[in-house]
């Protein structure tokens, strides 16, 4: 692989070709195995003697489209018979796993709905959806309540049943405010959809509105980049993040790629991406946010948390519940199968719809922590040794001298900084504390 240094900042481009370069999990996904279902078995059959906190994920796999950068498992074609099906198969999912001894008795703190489209649902699926999901595990102690809405989606009498049904943070999937830019990626919603659903949600009062942008869209360009910085500043959410775009390798774009022979993908190159998101860094800073992770920034860092992400990358258990949701139980990593049939066969028969798993071990956890943490910018040390028994700095002493040589971090004893330039590429940085057998260009 190329030196770090290069990866942030060359005198030549370094173009986006295909792959998946954001690290959200360790060991990575390839090396999940479908021939470890037994391991997900005996996990849920641990008591929560480890005190861990526990997380729901709820999958809603319904789109009105297809973006053309999107690799998670969605749907355009179900009928509501369809739709109802798939949810009643996801609660049954749910009564299966609370009464297992890892789960049973315990309440949720943190629920995430993701997808695919949560809000494609109606205020009234939702509600239903949610009550039941409260009277299998109720989650009135959740400190976040979480959901992802697609502008075009949320009219005002949509976004007051997200509120009423408990949800603290609503993110909204605006990716960029040109509708020429939308329409080219394959988004469904208009930019005036944009300003209609940040107004209704102002309006309920969330705790928490996050908005989504992306950097390197396709078509984009250095005057769309700086407007949709000044336009979110206009709203003034109280959390922004922002994502640099990719092109995995199941995605509508990379299909393109393939069938014309290209190997760079049709985007901005990953220079050019970096600096658009340290720019809009700066402008958010001098608005008075403050930068939280390599992709967030908020505006009240005192009150505006993100718990699912925070519990996550501390170990905290995850119970994913639909088609292609992944897992953390008790050490033990599993995602579902990928096909809603496949999904709701499975769980009509009483089987568990397992696609692969992989048991961690105690060094491969406190690796996975580490990476997710770097991605906040700054590590505790005492944190490591007083969890896993583990001196980090002794550990990866030459890893870390070379980045900080390099201009990309800082450490001491008590913690492991990273410098802007280093946070803006932290995905590329974590491969260096890869064990070498997960070292691998292909991390899905």
């Amino acid at each position: 692989m190329s030196s770090s240094a290069e990866a942030v900042e060359t005198k030549e481009k370094k173009p986006t070709e295909a792959g998946n370069y954001f690290i959200s999990n360790y060991p990575p996904f390839s090396f999940w195995s479908p021939g470890n279902k037994k391991d997900v078995e005996e996990a849920f059959q641990n008591p929560n003697d480890d005190n861990s906190k526990l997380g729901v994920y709820h999958h809603i796999p319904f789109c009105r489209k297809r973006c053309h950068f999107c690799y998670f498992r969605v749907y355009t074609d179900k009928n509501a018979s369809e739709i109802k099906h798939y949810l009643d198969t996801t609660i049954q999912e749910l009564e299966h796993f609370v009464k297992q001894p890892r789960i049973a008795g315990r309440k949720p703190h943190f629920v995430y709905f993701g997808g695919g489209t949560p809000s494609y649902l109606s205020g009234s699926q939702l509600t239903e959806l949610t009550d039941r999901m409260k009277a299998v595990l109720p989650w009135d102690e959740a400190e976040e309540v979480a959901f992802e809405g697609e502008p075009g989606t949320l009219n005002p009498r949509k976004v007051k049943a997200i509120k009423d049904i408990g949800v603290t943070r609503l993110s909204l999937g605006i990716e960029n405010f040109d509708d020429r830019i939308l329409e080219i990626n394959g988004r469904a919603h208009k930019a005036p959809e944009v300003y209609k659903a940040y107004d209704a949600a102002r309006s309920e009062g969330f705790d928490q509105i996050n908005i989504d942008l992306i950097a390197g869209m396709l078509d984009e360009t250095e005057e769309n980049w700086q407007r949709n910085i000044e336009e979110t500043l206009k709203l003034r959410p109280d959390s922004v993040t922002i994502y640099q775009m990719e092109i995995p390798y199941n995605t509508t774009i990379y299909k393109e790629m393939k069938e014309s022979g290209a190997l760079i993908a049709p985007v901005a190159d990953w220079q050019v991406k970096r600096r658009w998101v340290k720019e809009a860094f700066e402008a958010l800073e001098s608005d008075g946010y403050t930068i939280s992770s390599g992709y967030t920034a908020v505006l009240n860092p005192e009150k505006t948390k993100f718990v699912y992400r925070d519990e996550l990358w501390t170990g905290a258990d995850l119970l994913g519940l639909g088609v292609a949701s992944i897992s953390h139980i008790a050490g033990v990593h599993y995602q579902n199968v990928n096909e809603i049939g496949q999904y709701t066969e499975a769980i009509d028969r009483g089987e568990l719809p397992i696609h692969r798993a992989l048991k961690t071990s105690a060094d491969e956890r406190m690796i996975r922590e580490f990476l997710l943490q770097m991605k906040l910018g700054k590590v505790e040390v005492g944190y490591f040794k007083d969890k896993f028994g583990v001196d980090l700095i002794g550990r990866y002493g030459d890893e870390l001298r070379e980045l900080s040589d390099e201009g990309l971090l800082k450490f001491d004893d008590s913690a492991i900084e990273l410098e802007r330039r280093g946070l803006l590429c932290v995905d590329n940085l974590l491969f260096k504390f890869f064990l070498p057998e997960h070292v691998t260009s292909r991390i899905v």
